[in-house]
């Protein structure tokens, strides 16, 4: 059919899936779409070279156990977990810089359950580049790079984008993948609730004399949390989230000086450590769509939900959500269902909605309760830590809640 866009008449392509985003959620659902016979348009802002850059820029995902079935389910893992760093056991401690923890202790053992590592730490240059490999060798997925959507617009049958270049995709479904400012959903009019935390996550790796031995750290501070993650070789991942003013300056820091700021509340027990790679700072809010659907539209990942990184699971959760809608749109179509009728996405929202909202709640709660410095919380908080740390049943299930073994896990991530 002829569309026209900006005074001109193209043809429109026409797809099953159009996926407008695309970081790591979206290609997860292009390429699960794909397998199960769909044929899928995916919108990126972004040039493919880009997002195929081979040099290490100190960014880092912990993918839970269940994250890791998925990107198997889907013929993602073989291509990453040669340079994945299991994740065989977590520390959660409190305190203060250049004070040591405190000697309450949470320790999660991944020996505690059956399936293995809790997660494993993974680069985002191979990460990206494993999903870009999986999209370009199959034929359903199409890639449109540099491309941003100006328009969209429900219809019968069909949805139908515009993009900034002048060409136009039409299909059954749309979906969201595009963060937390998530255009999509503002075009549907889908409003968001929310507030941000005075705090931003400054984002690096680094290097270190001793062997971390898969152990990932979790520091309370009293600025924020201090997660030091294990990678492959002797580098850790960094997420540090401070106060917006002492964040700025942390930024605006040369290396030696930010390290010289680092190294009170990392500590020495892993040695010397230098700085690998480039830092990063970005907002810490929490951000929930009030919807998870529109007319032919659903939202994944930060378009629907962005937490506090307090638990590390902002990633894994999306990753749930790609799992959830394949399922629900593989299921439609099984009984002759339209994909983007309202009653198909009503049952991924179903699915999806609750154990976002929980853990929206959840990370919200842990950081107002773990971000501050105040003598009766500091008390509460460390004899909770050690009365979890004391009773193996509810120790074993935080594990299986940190590996995303836990709820109703749609097929993919079932193992």
């Amino acid at each position: 059919m002829d569309n026209p866009v900006q005074g001109r008449i193209l043809r429109v392509m026409d797809t099953d899936i159009i996926i407008v985003g695309g970081g790591l959620n979206g290609p997860a659902l292009a390429i699960a779409a794909a397998q199960a016979g769909f044929t899928v348009t995916i919108i990126d802002r972004l040039p493919i070279d880009t997002r195929a850059d081979p040099a290490f820029d100190g960014r880092s995902y912990a993918l839970a156990h269940a994250s890791m079935r998925l990107l198997r389910g889907i013929g993602v893992w073989d291509a990453v977990k040669d340079k994945a760093q299991p994740m065989l056991e977590i520390k959660v401690t409190d305190g203060r810089a250049g004070e040591g923890p405190s000697p309450w202790m949470l320790h999660f053992d991944h020996a505690e359950i059956e399936e293995g590592p809790m997660g494993y730490m993974v680069e985002d240059r191979h990460l990206r580049r494993a999903f870009l490999d999986a999209m370009a060798a199959d034929d359903r997925i199409t890639q449109l790079s540099r491309e941003t959507v100006v328009a969209q617009a429900a219809e019968a049958g069909g949805v139908t984008v515009t993009l900034a270049s002048g060409r136009a995709v039409r299909g059954r479904l749309l979906v969201g993948s595009d963060g937390r400012a998530s255009g999509t959903a503002e075009r549907a009019g889908i409003k968001r609730t929310g507030w941000g935390y005075g705090q931003m996550g400054v984002v690096c790796a680094v290097a270190h004399e001793k062997p971390h031995n898969g152990i990932a750290h979790q520091f309370f501070m009293p600025a924020g949390p201090l997660a030091i993650l294990p990678l492959t070789g002797n580098r850790s991942a960094i997420v540090w989230s401070e106060g917006d003013s002492r964040a700025a300056e942390l930024m605006a820091m040369d290396d030696d000086a930010f390290l010289a700021a680092l190294r009170p509340a990392f500590g020495s027990f892993l040695g010397q450590i230098s700085l690998v790679g480039a830092r990063f700072a970005y907002p810490l809010n929490l951000t929930l769509a009030n919807s998870f659907v529109a007319d032919r539209v659903a939202l994944v990942g930060d378009a629907a939900h962005g937490v506090h990184p307090i638990a590390g699971q902002g990633l894994n959760a999306g990753l749930r959500d790609v799992a959830a809608l394949a399922d629900v749109l593989e299921s439609a179509r099984a009984r002759g269902e339209d994909i983007g009728a309202p009653q198909v996405l009503a049952r991924y929202q179903q699915w999806r909605r609750f154990d976002t909202t929980t853990l929206a709640i959840a990370t919200d709660t842990f950081n107002r309760l773990f971000s501050n410095d105040n003598p009766l919380l500091r008390a509460a908080r460390d004899i909770g830590m050690g009365m979890v740390n004391a009773a193996p049943a509810l120790r074993r299930a935080f594990i299986r809640q940190a590996a995303g073994l836990s709820g109703d896990l749609p097929r993919l991530m079932r193992g």
